[in-house]
């Protein structure tokens, strides 16, 4: 019978210690925890307050045009062709009226780099007005939308003694007429995005025709619906904190010198009620600033931080604390800005915002792109053209003595209007006939190919190879010159005659 000694037991390594400082969260801290959850990390509903005063009102104005355009924008033409088109399906993109191509790529992608660049610029400087005053979400979430809900749900604090009432016919009513208004409008931007895509013309087409000719389209579109509809009724202010990534781009152009919405923590701590009888000098005295910690700086932020704990990723520059603080600082009698656009520098050291060299040299980086894209936009032709020699083809012999190649030549048409094309030799003395029909008429927005025939008399040849160009002309205006090659035969260089040689004497 065997046995078995004890094998000794390992040791195992100790359970790891859960440090309770690692483990303890400091509610007070906005660095801590997002202002969007609670401590279960559940979703905490932000009831922002509609705010009131000199910024929100232009941010209304601002909001007015730019809503304006963004819905009127695809039914403006200019020359015929749509303000704004980016159609990925056909690869044709309208940017003010003019029609590019995929053989416009390299334009758009400069366009694209001004459009990039000019937002860095914007952001050093500004940081991010662009979120708070111009982005669409903020627009639509802000000035549409949360606009709506107060109006049917009152205002911030009414909406959150809603959300907390038991249901009843009036929570219902109030709840389904607010979403289906909600759904509406999601439906009228799926459109209106749509437009941008395809064109308003087509887009009239297919609300007029029968739904039963486009359902892939408008399975489409309810998708669409269903996508702004759940961003602007659930996820509403967790589109610019968690999937936007402009506030995280921002840190990396942000300093010291850029003007943000900032609190002046030199003149507001340390924070504290004030008593209205409370003289000025005996509050700094105390130590006290001008901050009374009325928190209406907070209650109004539409992504729910505390402006006072400085520049932080969920802020949009949408101002609306700005405002609040202006207003308590009116009742207090005491001078506005407390919260107000200001740079770091001015706040610490004082001084008047400055242009750093930072941004001049992403100045001399924009104008460059601009002079650029001016270039390429100034040097582009209404009628790209492909002159190509048909492959597989080889010269042949007229019956005259010339020489002939054929070519396949493709015409794209990037206006809005048909457009007549003539081809002319440039450089030698020849003959170029259109083969089929030779008046050539290029669909507007559309691709014509033909064939084209080159004879040429042997002694303009300068070889096998001879450089070519070609003309390409509309209504009588020379709009490109073409270079190509014509083959011709081979001519052997002249062979001198033998010298005899005689065996000397």
């Amino acid at each position: 019978m065997m046995t078995t000694e004890p094998q000794p037991k390992k040791d195992t390594p100790p359970a790891p210690e859960l440090h309770a400082a690692a483990q303890d969260i400091n509610w007070g801290d906005f660095r801590d925890h997002l202002a969007t959850a609670d401590k279960d990390g559940k979703r905490r509903w932000i009831y922002a307050r509609q705010p009131q005063g000199r910024y929100y009102q232009a941010r209304t104005y601002v909001s007015w045009l730019l809503l304006a355009i963004m819905f009127v924008g695809p039914f403006i033409r200019i020359n015929g062709n749509p303000l704004l088109m980016i159609n990925i399906v056909t690869r044709r993109f309208a940017i003010l009226g003019k029609i590019f191509w995929p053989q416009d790529m390299v334009i758009f992608a400069v366009a694209a780099l001004v459009f990039l660049t000019g937002i860095i610029i914007f952001t050093t400087a500004f940081g991010r007005l662009w979120c708070g005053w111009t982005c669409p979400q903020t627009l639509l979430m802000e000035m549409v939308f949360r606009k709506i809900e107060y109006a049917i749900e009152g205002d911030a604090q009414t909406q959150r003694a809603l959300a907390a009432a038991p249901w009843s016919v009036d929570k219902v009513v109030r709840k389904a007429f607010k979403h289906a208004v909600f759904f509406g409008l999601s439906f009228l931007i799926s459109n209106t995005l749509l437009s941008y895509i395809i064109g308003s013309d087509a887009l009239i087409r297919i609300i007029t025709e029968s739904p039963l000719l486009h359902l892939q389209g408008l399975g489409f579109m309810l998708l669409f619906t269903l996508v702004f509809y759940a961003i602007f009724a659930r996820f509403r202010e967790q589109a610019c904190t968690f999937i936007c990534p402009y506030g995280r781009f921002q840190s990396a152009v942000l300093d010291e010198n850029t003007l943000v919405v900032a609190y002046d923590r030199k003149r507001g701590e340390g924070r504290g009620p004030w008593r209205r009888d409370e003289p000025v000098a005996a509050r700094r005295a105390a130590g006290k600033g001008d901050c009374v910690d009325c928190h209406q700086c907070v209650t109004v932020c539409p992504t729910g931080i505390d402006i006072r704990n400085g520049t932080q990723m969920e802020c949009v520059n949408c101002t609306a604390c700005i405002d609040a603080c202006d207003t308590v600082m009116d009742k207090l009698n005491r001078p506005r800005g407390l919260v107000r656009f200001a740079s770091q520098n001015s706040i610490e050291r004082g001084g008047d915002f400055r242009i750093t060299a930072r941004m001049k040299g992403y100045g001399v980086v924009l104008a460059g792109l601009i002079a650029l894209f001016l270039m390429l936009i100034l040097s582009r032709t209404s009628i790209e053209t492909i002159f190509l020699r048909a492959p597989g083809a080889l010269f042949q012999p007229t019956g005259d003595g010339r020489i002939e190649n054929i070519y396949t030549v493709k015409l794209i048409n990037k206006t809005a209007q048909d457009l007549p094309v003539e081809l002319k030799l440039e450089n030698v003395a020849g003959e170029l006939s259109v083969m089929g029909d030779p008046a050539i008429l290029v669909p507007k927005e559309e691709l014509a190919e033909t064939s084209v025939l080159i004879k040429l008399a042997p002694s303009v040849l300068t070889g096998a190879r001879t450089e070519v160009k070609v003309g390409v002309y509309a209504n009588h205006k020379r709009l490109a010159v073409l270079n190509t090659t014509f083959i011709g035969p081979r001519t052997e260089p002249a062979t001198p005659p033998a010298i005899e040689k005689t065996a000397p004497k």
